[in-house]
């Protein structure tokens, strides 16, 4: 009965897997440096570029993605007979898997070791009954632990890795350490993403570097991996993030909007490169 049990349980797990053309891990070395507001406008954009895109986070601990997506006090129903639930559709053609669906409460903390964590990304794979997808975007915590680790063996092919810090060195310490995962584990770099890269002044326009660095440009060259973008820093992408208004679509047009949609566009070919080759 139990091997009966597990062998439906990769079959489901094949199934899902197969609806999922791309899937692109969202990572970061160091926590605090927005990697979840990236994972979040990314599928946004994705989505409003026509795509069906998905969004799965595996940051259980710091589960925000539900609340930047203003799912948080939703629950997941089952739609068909199978029994198995499916994730929340936020608008057509995106959707969102995040712990915080199954809390009580947004208080409630997660206290787990590492195989209570491997075995609910597993859940997240056999027992979800996922949509076809275009891209599924899966916004892991900060490091190089159990969750990336879990979701690149489990998944398998992954189409490519986006890494994000911010621009002071001692976050760039920890985001080399994120690019040597990824070599190691031989999944394909998309790029990197400076968030929080300096702020203009509101009142005469002037750029200012609050948090000095340049470790970008020299993991640039050392490791030979694109820079994807330099976002600034917007009091709007704070505000989009609290209210659950995805940044990339109200703000388009200004810096930071500008430089999510240039960030998009280039994800976007590279991974049409990829699945070509």
């Amino acid at each position: 009965m139990e091997q009966n049990n597990e062998e439906l349980k990769k079959a489901m797990r094949i199934e899902n897997l197969k609806k999922f053309k791309n899937k692109i891990v969202v990572m970061s070395g160091k926590g605090g440096v927005g990697k979840s507001t990236v994972s979040v406008n990314l599928a946004y954009g994705l989505t409003l570029s026509g795509f069906v895109t998905g969004i799965m986070d595996v940051d259980f601990h710091g589960p925000s993605v539900a609340k930047m997506t203003g799912i948080e006090k939703k629950q997941m129903i089952v739609e068909d007979q199978s029994g198995r639930p499916s994730p929340i559709k936020v608008i057509n053609n995106l959707y969102v898997l995040s712990i915080a669906s199954f809390m009580k409460s947004p208080d409630d903390s997660i206290i787990w070791r590492g195989p209570m964590k491997m075995g609910v990304i597993n859940q997240f794979l056999e027992d979800i009954k996922w949509p076809e997808l275009d891209y599924l975007i899966i916004d892991c915590p900060p490091g190089t632990g159990d969750e990336p680790l879990s979701i690149i063996q489990t998944i398998g092919d992954i189409t490519g890795v986006v890494i994000v810090s911010t621009p002071q060195d001692i976050a760039f310490l920890d985001v080399r350490k994120s690019i040597d995962f990824a070599n190691k584990l031989n999944v394909p770099i998309l790029g990197l993403i400076e968030n929080m890269a300096g702020f203009k002044c509101p009142k005469c326009g002037e750029n200012i570097d609050i948090f000095k660095g340049g470790g970008a440009e020299k993991a640039r060259k050392d490791f030979n991996i694109d820079i994807l973008g330099q976002i600034p820093i917007d009091p709007e992408i704070v505000d989009s993030g609290d209210s659950g208004k995805p940044f990339i679509y109200f703000n388009s047009g200004n810096e930071a909007g500008k430089i999510f949609n240039d960030i998009l566009e280039k994800i976007i070919g590279k991974t049409k490169m990829i699945s070509d080759q």
